[in-house]
């Protein structure tokens, strides 16, 4: 059983703990940071085996089992789970997805912005963000307006029936974000919230200095960070 493997595991890094620290006194504490430094250098595999996957092409497994993959892959997971409850959550709503009510949302907090402003703060590309806004302002929940310092610009904020759905939506996504840190415990959620934040912060200034256009790009940064 799985299990028993695990328990193997770690009483093997026990004794191997035990050997390094032989003049130490041995605590749960001392265990805990030799074993994250012992995952540190060993590159370990995902926590538990993806459900999804067979028992072929053993070569590939190892490769997405690789720890900046399996987190990569289930961010991936994280975010259709998300989609598909927030899309839930907006059934009988004149928004239409997760970027509708971002976009909403980000508005709310504005007089008023310009569409591009908008558009990249809601992380979109040109296309899908002008259909979005566009949806929006025909559903009456956004207005528009000729931006007087540009010419080729227009401003655009949310209207007072755009604001009167957000809040009534509000509920039901807060019922989405409790389902989607599911079962975690408070002190869980709190070190998840630290990491993403972290995560945010740095792949938001990736975005907003637009250091990854290309597939060329995609290799020279993570030769600057590995």
């Amino acid at each position: 059983m799985e299990s028993y493997k695990l328990v193997h595991q770690l009483l093997n890094l026990v004794e191997q703990f035990e050997k390094d620290n032989a003049s130490a006194k041995m605590s749960i504490q001392g265990f805990a940071g030799f074993l994250v430094n012992h995952l540190e250098k060993d590159t370990p595999a995902a926590a538990a085996p993806d459900i999804r996957f067979g028992k072929n092409e053993k070569q590939a497994q190892d490769l997405a089992y690789q720890i900046d993959n399996s987190i990569a892959r289930l961010f991936i997971y994280m975010s259709r789970y998300a989609k598909s409850y927030v899309k839930k959550a907006l059934d009988g709503t004149p928004l239409q997805t997760a970027e509708d009510f971002t976009c909403l949302a980000i508005l709310l907090t504005h007089d008023n912005m310009s569409k591009g402003d908008l558009i990249s703060r809601n992380l979109q590309e040109k296309t899908s963000g002008t259909e979005v806004i566009r949806r929006l302002i025909n559903a009456d929940l956004v207005m528009q307006w000729d931006d007087d310092k540009d010419k080729r610009g227009k401003r655009i904020s949310i209207t007072e029936t755009g604001r009167q759905l957000l809040y009534k939506v509000f509920g039901d996504m807060d019922h989405v974000g409790q389902i989607i840190t599911g079962d975690l415990s408070l002190s869980e959620k709190l070190v998840l919230q630290h990491l993403l934040q972290k995560l945010e912060s740095f792949h938001y200034q990736q975005h907003e200095q637009k250091t990854i256009t290309s597939k060329a790009d995609l290799l020279e940064f993570t030769k600057s960070i590995a």
